[in-house]
């Protein structure tokens, strides 16, 4: 069988080729070889499956691809794929087709009134998001606030949602430019129309200058906090105070604001090392943190000892940090360049990143790999957009560019969205993504 051409172009030789896929009815194409254009690309590629599958059913509504060959994305023409790999065309080759990674649908935007600095959409049922006006956010989707965590007196640059798996309460961390970290409880099954404000049970003070990331430990006892005072501190997340009595949570309700008595909490221990802001911390496991810094350093932390393991040097002030892939062993950062970087401390005697993603134009904002696929994963950027990424080309495999300015904030949401928030005080759910 042979595909002709729809293009003007000059004439390129033909191969033969058959297309395989794992996807199941009605993703699947008859595997008869054909004949097609050596100089076809992921397009043409895409192309020529959708009018295999409409062969198939009349009904068919187009689909982007994305294509495979020895396991390695498409990311040029077959004729240029073969010649860089050293792969014959002499015989029959097999392309792997997949669904593409991208988004198929834009949510409406959900504003805010000031620039959305931080974003976590870890939970399925909700959204959390902190805003430059101080208040923190929970949308139970596009255009829908349930609630406002109203107290920090300062911009908030970190939010992280502790605990949300049981039924009904949910329990939240805020991160703020005013040197405290607060947690918040509340119904993530309300479902109000006009959102309930809320003030926090507990204020953990310590820190001598601006909070400027949060993360959770996996059993939502303990969070960490990286600061503008070069220092992270560890707090516990429960209702009782540094010496083990338990604070009364009294609740009224005035005004459809709920008011609570709160407490403070003092660190349990700090964590020195860094010379300049800790930008970003993880907690990807029971004793371990890492750590990114302005001091151009990714840090790998002991929780027990409090001493630093492991250092890597990249040259660049660091934003952003998080650790996924396989086996959860691999470091993604990204920071005063335009380039997201992959390291996997597996390696040992090298320093040198893995991989270096560089379709940015600008600084990185954020980094988040995807929470059950290895081989994906997102990074935003000043230059207003947000990459997808799939380890397989260092090309990005999808480019969200909803935003009209700098985006500040990125994650991923339900395993098929992802939720974004910028300088133009909106944040923006892009929906409908496959993941494989």
């Amino acid at each position: 069988m042979e595909i002709e051409r729809e293009t003007n172009e000059g004439n390129s030789r033909r191969i033969q080729v058959r297309f395989i896929t794992k996807l199941k009815a009605p993703y699947k194409v008859p595997t008869t070889a054909i004949a097609i254009p050596s100089d076809l690309s992921r397009l043409g590629l895409s192309s020529i499956v959708n009018k295999l599958l409409q062969a198939v059913d009349s009904e068919w509504k187009t689909e982007p691809f994305d294509f495979l060959i020895d396991g390695e994305l498409v990311r040029m023409s077959l004729e240029q794929f073969l010649l860089v790999k050293g792969i014959s065309a002499e015989k029959i080759l097999e392309i792997e087709y997949i669904r593409a990674v991208a988004p198929r649908k834009e949510e409406e935007p959900s504003p805010h009134d000031d620039w959305v600095s931080a974003v976590d959409g870890s939970s399925p049922r909700f959204i959390l998001t902190g805003c430059y006006d101080s208040l923190g956010r929970i949308w139970k989707q596009a255009g829908w606030c349930t609630h406002i965590l109203e107290g920090h007196s300062g911009a908030i640059s970190s939010v992280r949602i502790i605990n949300s798996e049981g039924a009904g309460s949910a329990t939240v961390a805020t991160a703020s430019k005013d040197r405290t970290l607060r947690l918040w409880k509340f119904d993530a099954e309300d479902s109000t129309d006009h959102p309930a404000r809320i003030r926090a049970f507990k204020i953990l003070r310590g820190h001598n200058a601006s909070v400027h990331s949060i993360a959770a430990k996996t059993s939502g006892d303990m969070i960490c906090s990286g600061s503008w005072d070069c220092t992270i501190n560890l707090w516990r997340t429960n209702d009782t105070d540094t010496n083990g009595d338990t604070v009364s949570i009294k609740k009224r309700k005035v005004n459809n604001k709920i008011e609570e008595s709160q407490s403070e909490g003092e660190a349990v221990s700090t964590l020195v090392g860094h010379t300049q802001c800790v930008s970003s911390v993880v907690w990807p496991q029971h004793d371990t943190i890492y750590s990114a810094s302005w001091d151009h350093s990714v840090r790998k932390w002991d929780v027990e000892t409090g001493k630093d393991l492991s250092d890597i040097f990249c040259g660049k002030a660091l934003n952003c940090i998080d650790i996924g892939g396989e086996g959860l062993a691999l470091i993604a950062a990204g920071g005063s360049d335009p380039v997201l970087r992959i390291w996997d401390p597996r390696k040992p005697g090298t320093s040198a990143p893995t991989f270096q993603f560089s379709s940015h134009s600008s600084w990185i904002s954020a980094c988040k790999w995807h929470n059950t696929s290895p081989l994906h994963l997102l990074s935003s950027s000043y230059d207003g957009k947000v990459m997808l990424w799939d380890l397989r080309t260092a090309w990005p495999v999808s480019i969200i560019d909803t935003h009209k300015d700098k985006v500040l904030c990125a994650d991923w949401w339900k395993g098929d969205c992802v939720v974004s928030g910028g300088v133009d005080t909106q944040l923006r759910i892009s929906s409908d993504i496959s993941i494989h």
